[in-house]
């Protein structure tokens, strides 16, 4: 594992519908679900 992003490790729960939308986006993209849900994050306004 890179030791760059080990920073903080989260398990989250998604409806079947979610998993499934995340798994579509990331099939048709070819991007893993983990750079999806990092670039999610850093668009969030604080």
């Amino acid at each position: 594992m890179n030791k760059k992003w080990a920073v903080k490790r989260l398990t989250i729960n998604l409806t079947t519908g979610e998993a499934e939308k995340l798994e579509k986006y990331c099939s048709a993209n070819g991007r893993p679900a983990t750079d999806v849900i990092r670039e999610l994050i850093r668009t969030l306004s604080t």
